[in-house]
């Protein structure tokens, strides 16, 4: 077996670049009868709304939180299951049967459906998203559908990234209504928690994002914002302290031994 240090260094596969051909805004990013297929913005967006979906109102441990996950909700026709790109849900154990991760979300084990389902725009998807198309030939339903009437889901989202605009339609009488924002804020009462566009860095691209909020309207911190102010708090600490000793008249790099 050759040794990695006696092998000859290589660079990574170079190409020449061509002006003349297609690039990547003139090519499908979607799989060819496998519409929504995610670019590398969707599974960022659905990821923030992931680790930022933290209800006031219940447990961290009675919510489930997931992205780009099977949803199946028809016991009678087990092969029937949307694919939302995001969805939340509240009542239920943070995995499965409170031991191990969850591989899709069953609907008639789980007893509870989702509360907030988020869907972000692409273009083979606008039409079913925005329930402009009708049942499939043999008779399954929409996605607008199986959100309304068979799940009930209480707030759909759906999110043009392009566009930079969401929308929001609440379930009210049996059907859903779309809901006009308070300063493009949505507020769900139910789960104490805020819905709403913010312009920032994630990931390291600055762009407008779709993210939760609490009651005040303070963003909820990732784990790694929630890292970085934590860092930040006990280097303020720190300073705050070196600052009193040498007040004090006192080297804080070389304070007396006991």
């Amino acid at each position: 077996m050759v040794n990695l240090t006696q092998r000859q260094k290589k660079s990574p596969p170079t190409f020449p670049k061509r002006r003349d051909l297609p690039t990547m805004y003139d090519l499908p990013s979607e799989e060819v009868g496998e519409p929504g297929l995610p670019d590398e913005y969707h599974p960022l967006q659905a990821q923030l709304l992931r680790s930022t979906f933290q209800p006031s109102t219940y447990p961290s441990e009675r919510v489930f939180s997931v992205m780009d996950m099977n949803l199946y909700y028809d016991e009678n026709n087990t092969r029937r299951y949307k694919r939302p790109d995001w969805f939340g849900v509240v009542g239920v154990p943070r995995f499965y049967e409170e031991r191990e991760l969850r591989k899709s979300y069953v609907t008639w084990q789980e007893g509870v459906g989702p509360f907030i389902i988020v869907e972000l725009l692409s273009p083979s998807t606008r039409g079913e998203d925005l329930g402009q198309t009708e049942a499939e030939p043999d008779g399954s339903p929409t996605k607008w559908q199986v959100y309304e009437n068979i799940l009930r889901v209480p707030y759909y989202v759906i999110y043009d990234g392009e566009r930079d605009y969401f929308q929001v339609f609440h379930r009210d009488n049996g059907c859903y209504q779309e809901l006009e924002l308070d300063g493009d804020r949505l507020w769900m009462e139910e789960l104490g928690l805020g819905l709403r566009l913010w312009r920032g860095i994630y990931d390291g691209l600055e762009r407008l994002w779709l993210r939760f909020d609490d009651a005040s309207g303070a963003l909820i911190p990732t784990e790694a914002e929630r890292e970085r102010q934590e860092k930040e708090q006990a280097q303020s600490a720190l300073q705050e302290l070196r600052d009193r000793l040498q007040a004090m008249g006192l080297d804080p790099d070389n304070l007396p031994q006991e």
